[in-house]
């Protein structure tokens, strides 16, 4: 699946203590590149039980000790990240900073200044040959269109975001005024910029703590339902090596062009939970309080034209992500 339309070199990730990030890091790593990622000085991960930033685990990685070096820098300090994107062929923006301010405007507003930051660092950096954004599936869905599929030419309507609760208002409105903005960024000062659009990402992690996704995901043996209450309807899911390797597989294509949408597996709660009852019978899981079919589906046909393959299905993500929740003490 590798393409060698790039030649391998020095890339850059930005959020690299991430889910994706660390993932995508370990996996660039195998594919040969020389890796600068970025990590936020003095971070505390926001859950229950805060964990100060531990960096063992990327130091860790195979060849890190040769090919790895970690910045530090700041969202908030988007000028942070140009030491970092010095000398690089390619960027993957993977960071994301989860808003304090639910309100969509705001939250739009940083995010989308901290981004065309970075990609003014990539423009001004004279090397990067294209960059490659995280969006998320958050910017197509609340497009309000009368078809039932979801593709790449659905942005999601601020109007119809406005509705949802306001964590999830916020995310949908920064990731969907952010990749608009990256994109045009790209377009008028012509630098190469590609976005991905994962779903629901699921599987296992190497981080210290279990990624939100996944939390989500395994809330149903957990029997935490007021997490697993926001699986009702359509549910589609990636798994994050797939999502690492595709964004490594469109930094690498020549032909890549605009945004893709990556989604492996499409199914609804009713499924899920008879999927988790058969795979994993010793776990007392609770069944849903709610049954929502599917109301739309996502088609991931453009990624796939381009020969891209996804590797796994969803038993496999749960096995995985199982796996490393047992790691934690969460089984």
């Amino acid at each position: 699946m590798e393409n060698k339309n790039i030649e391998k070199g020095k890339v850059c990730v930005t959020g690299g203590n991430g889910y994706v990030g660390s993932w995508l890091v370990m996996r660039l790593l195998q594919h040969g590149y020389y890796v600068n990622t970025t990590v936020r000085s003095n971070t505390v991960y926001p859950c229950k039980h805060k964990h100060t930033l531990e960096l063992g685990f990327l130091k860790d990685l195979p060849s890190s000790a040769e090919r790895l070096r970690i910045f530090e820098a700041d969202l908030n300090q988007p000028d942070t990240f140009r030491a970092a994107i010095a000398g690089c062929i390619g960027v993957f923006l993977v960071a994301h900073q989860m808003p304090t301010d639910t309100t969509t405007t705001n939250s739009g507003e940083t995010s989308t200044t901290s981004t065309l930051s970075i990609l003014q660092a990539c423009l001004d950096a004279k090397t990067v040959k294209r960059a490659i954004y995280t969006s998320s599936a958050v910017a197509a869905i609340f497009s309000g269109k009368s078809s039932a599929t979801i593709d790449e030419e659905s942005w999601s309507n601020l109007d119809l975001v406005h509705k949802s609760p306001p964590p999830v208002a916020a995310y949908a409105a920064a990731k969907t005024l952010t990749e608009k903005a990256a994109l045009e960024f790209g377009e008028k000062h012509g630098l190469d910029v590609v976005t991905l659009l994962p779903t629901y990402i699921h599987g296992p992690f190497i981080g210290p703590r279990c990624p939100a996704s996944v939390y989500t995901l395994v809330s149903m043996l957990l029997g935490n339902a007021d997490s697993y209450k926001y699986l009702a309807g359509s549910i589609d899911v990636v798994h994050v090596d797939d999502v690492a390797s595709a964004q490594i597989f469109l930094f690498e294509s020549g032909d890549a062009k605009g945004r893709y949408i990556c989604s492996a597996v499409g199914t609804t709660i009713d499924e899920l939970y008879q999927l988790l009852c058969n795979r994993y019978p010793n776990y007392q899981i609770a069944p849903p309080d709610c049954s929502i079919g599917r109301t739309y589906e996502i088609s991931s046909r453009k990624l796939l034209e381009t020969g891209y393959k996804y590797k796994y299905g969803l038993e496999e993500m749960y096995d995985g992500a199982i796996e490393s929740c047992k790691k934690l003490g969460l089984f």
